[in-house]
């Protein structure tokens, strides 16, 4: 069955001021459907890759998908996944600072989350060109750390969970911050859904 690209969960207007309504339209309707139906057209042909959820997809996108199309896959495949995740742990009236499960852990792996917004932060600005600022959880060493990767591959290719990523894409912030992406960076964190970031979390340990 064909990928799908997902309403946002709220309107396009929910996260202002800090983003735009008319960014998070073209964004979610424009740029993010752009890359489901890529993906589906890399696979046309190829029934038993589609037949995969995109994240076992994106897990074995290294070994199992054919040369021919695993850029098509990476590139497309972890910009549908990425942009999902984006989207799903933000929302109204939301920011703050974790709590609980969560806040603990990110106290345990990055001292404070003072410190982890700065580890997210610097990976956002030193991400040369296009890409992706991440919190993801290390199955191996059952932690949490930051990341960065360009473009959009994802960092389930690398046996790593994404709980929280932020979008540094020209596209994601450019009509209202323009080249300004410290700005952006900044302004984000008052989007940020701590309770869908949890669960996110919760569902890496559990291995989902």
């Amino acid at each position: 069955m064909a990928f799908t690209t997902p309403a946002l969960p709220y309107a396009f207007d929910a996260l202002e001021p800090h983003i735009d309504a008319k960014t998070m339209e073209v964004h979610s309707t424009k740029h993010h459907k752009a890359y489901v139906d890529n993906l589906n057209k890399a696979l046309e042909g190829h029934a038993d890759l589609a037949a995969h959820d995109i994240v076992s997809l994106l897990r074995t996108a290294k070994t199992a998908v054919p040369e021919s199309i695993r850029a098509a896959v990476v590139n497309n495949g972890g910009g549908h996944h990425n942009h999902t995740l984006f989207f799903e742990i933000m929302a109204a009236n939301a920011g703050g600072e974790p709590t609980g499960v969560l806040g603990d852990a990110i106290k345990a792996c990055f001292g404070d989350f003072a410190k982890m917004k700065d580890a997210v932060k610097q990976n956002g600005l030193t991400q040369f060109g296009s890409g992706w600022s991440w919190v993801v959880y290390n199955p191996t060493t059952s932690k949490l750390e930051a990341i960065k990767r360009p473009n959009q591959d994802s960092p389930l290719m690398d046996g790593l969970v994404p709980v929280l990523g932020v979008d540094v894409w020209e596209h994601a912030y450019y009509l209202k911050y323009q080249n300004v992406r410290a700005g952006y960076l900044d302004a984000w964190w008052n989007t940020v859904n701590w309770k869908a970031v949890e669960q996110k979390y919760h569902d890496a340990k559990a291995g989902k």
